[in-house]
């Protein structure tokens, strides 16, 4: 299996939204797709389900035109797409029943994906107690999708999204609107998903969950794909340049005179820009050889944050 995406263009009239958008997926793993606010990262997904007509290029699932229709595909879209006024069950017995699984089927994975996403109560209401000399009390009606939060409408597009047991698995946005412990629900979930193989595509603007998970990546800006490749491998490029250094006493002198770029200070921890390992190790060295008691020294890659602002324009100031 692999995914190929070949010279995507988008344009409104005289607007390009999508200028000639390539990527390739060979083997299972997690590509993202990063940009600012409309830089077309959901029009690219939609071309590529066939939601959206091309202006040109193509997209490739094994070697033939990706198809929805023979290709299973999960899709998490960012925007709510379930309906208000019908019974949560029903929603998802249906779209089940579009990617072609059984009703019979479809309600073992409802209750699968229930349990897993801690939804039950939503879709199972509990029965009344029945009771002796008393009215017996009202049977809770099926829940609408209206009258659930915000994350918990996003727990059950993602069971929409995961029902068919896909084989390419596309998140647009997914953790938005999840408090922390369903953020960790959902990556673990994720997790789950890329162990048995998935062909993920992930688009998202909290750069540090997209890092926990991608191998390769695509940044757009205004339409056009301005960085493109394996993680590991950008990072590698930029080099080790990102010095944290917490210390028991004021350096700032120090750091001057070693010539580091001071990007912030908080309590004696400073996050330092340095030039390379050589400056970095100059500047220990003067500390220790001055009896400076050295608390944290950790030299490491820019952020995955810190590239995407690097390459989209401006600067950033990491504190993690």
């Amino acid at each position: 299996m692999s995914l190929i995406v070949s010279n995507l263009s988008k344009k409104y009239g005289t607007k390009t939204v999508l200028n000639n958008l390539s990527f390739e997926m060979p083997k299972p793993g997690v590509y993202a797709l990063l940009g600012t606010n409309g830089a077309g990262k959901t029009t690219s997904i939609r071309m590529m389900l066939g939601m959206l007509a091309k202006d040109s290029g193509e997209v490739l699932w094994n070697g033939k035109p990706l198809d929805t229709g023979t290709c299973n595909v999960g899709y998490l879209a960012e925007e709510r797409g379930l309906y208000p006024k019908y019974p949560l069950m029903d929603q998802l017995v249906y779209f089940a029943g579009l990617r072609g699984v059984s009703k019979a089927e479809a309600k073992k994975r409802i209750r699968y994906w229930a349990e897993r996403l801690q939804v039950e109560e939503y879709l199972y209401p509990a029965k009344p107690a029945a009771g002796k000399g008393r009215a017996r009390a009202k049977a809770q009606k099926p829940k609408l999708a209206d009258q659930l939060s915000k994350g918990n409408q996003q727990k059950i597009q993602f069971m929409i999204a995961l029902i068919s047991d896909p084989e390419l698995l596309i998140l647009d946005e997914p953790l938005s609107g999840l408090d922390p412990v369903n953020t960790d629900l959902f990556k673990a979930v994720i997790r789950e998903e890329i162990a048995k193989g998935r062909y993920l595509i992930m688009s998202s603007h909290q750069m540090a969950t997209v890092e926990e998970f991608c191998t390769d990546i695509t940044i757009l800006h205004r339409s056009e794909a301005l960085l493109q490749g394996n993680l590991n491998e950008i990072k590698k490029g930029y080099g080790r340049v990102n010095l944290r250094l917490k210390t028991e006493q004021d350096i700032s002198s120090y750091i001057q005179r070693a010539g580091v770029t001071q990007l912030t200070e908080k309590e004696y921890e400073y996050q330092l820009k340095v030039t390379g390992e050589d400056q970095a190790n100059q500047l220990l060295a003067q500390l220790m050889n001055d009896r400076v008691r050295v608390i944290t020294f950790d030299l490491r890659e820019p952020s995955l944050h810190e590239i995407f602002v690097s390459t989209v324009g401006g600067e950033v100031h990491e504190t993690e």
